[in-house]
């Protein structure tokens, strides 16, 4: 049953496995390479794309709010949607269903995926500043 356990179980496993190569792994080489970059960079200007991340962070919001909201604006459509999807001898609705499960699916997919790297994001650039402050 490791299939429900999620990603950060299957990189644990993936990592523990091949324990000799941990840092060639393709799960930690785009990481350190990401960290290397804000460890180049002047406090200051890492400061700002601190701010700039925390701002893109919360923004990510904006994809659950359009999920949430889209089925209300179709409920104010509701007898004209009903109309075009439920016509007899089409299968206008099944057409539908298909494309709004589809986007809501890839919507909810993104903003988590996005809202994921910025925290990993905003958490190395917390580490080098705590890091730079000693």
């Amino acid at each position: 049953m490791s299939f429900f356990r999620g990603d950060a179980h299957k990189i644990y496993m993936q990592l523990r496995k091949n324990r000799d190569s941990i840092r060639d792994s393709k799960y930690l080489k785009e990481l350190y390479e990401v960290r290397k970059f804000y460890e180049s960079l002047d406090r200051d200007v890492l400061q700002l794309i601190y701010y700039r991340l925390i701002k893109e962070k919360n923004g990510s919001g904006m994809i659950p709010i359009f999920v949430s909201s889209i089925p209300f604006l179709f409920l104010i459509f509701s007898q004209h949607l009903q109309k075009i999807l439920f016509q007899e001898g089409t299968r206008n609705w099944m057409i539908f269903i298909v494309c709004y499960i589809t986007g809501i699916t890839a919507a909810l997919f993104f903003h988590f995926r996005e809202n994921a790297w910025a925290s990993s994001h905003i958490e190395m650039i917390k580490d080098i500043l705590e890091e730079r402050k000693k």
